[in-house]
């Protein structure tokens, strides 16, 4: 009884552990090729999380750096401006030209940050729903793995009944 308990306990463990696969062997534990695509696919997921969060920092650094430098240029600009119109701005309609672009800039600039912060938080709800969808898997997998067990004691069960009925016919 104890022998029968041990693969039980065992898959228990890695069910509990989140490493067990969609396609599993008839005796009920992982086959190695399952084992390896399972850790595959979990450090494939996980570079994939760590690209998408290094491209998501190396964006925000960029947006972050552009803001920095717009922000000068402006605040250069503006010093420019002033010394232009301090003398016989010949250059006034140049000047303007550039503010205005500036301000083009920095209108088109704000739209992406919130672009940026929408695509973070859908990230992190798909990331969630994903984590929700593989714990749902987990425990389908328990109740199928009950179920099995169980089916397998009531089959063994009938065929003792069986065994024994043919027996005392004898």
């Amino acid at each position: 009884m104890a022998s029968q308990n041990q693969p039980h306990e065992q898959l228990q463990t890695l069910m509990q552990a989140g490493q067990l696969s969609e396609s599993m062997s008839f005796s009920g534990l992982m086959s190695k090729e399952d084992e390896d695509m399972s850790k595959s696919a979990l450090s494939t997921f996980k570079a994939k999380e760590e690209e998408i969060e290094k491209k998501k920092l190396e964006v925000k650094e960029r947006v972050q750096a552009q803001l920095g430098r717009i922000e000068e240029e402006t605040r250069r600009l503006a010093a420019i401006q002033e010394e232009l119109e301090a003398l016989t701005d010949p250059l006034k309609k140049e000047v303007t030209l550039v503010r205005k672009k500036i301000d083009s800039v920095n209108k088109e600039l704000k739209p992406l940050g919130h672009n940026c912060q929408k695509k973070e938080r859908e990230y992190k709800e798909a990331l969630d729903a994903f984590n929700e969808k593989n714990k749902e898997k987990v425990q389908l997998i328990t109740r199928l793995m009950e179920l099995v067990s169980e089916s397998e004691k009531e089959r063994m069960k009938k065929l003792d009944e069986l065994s024994k009925s043919i027996e005392t016919v004898k």
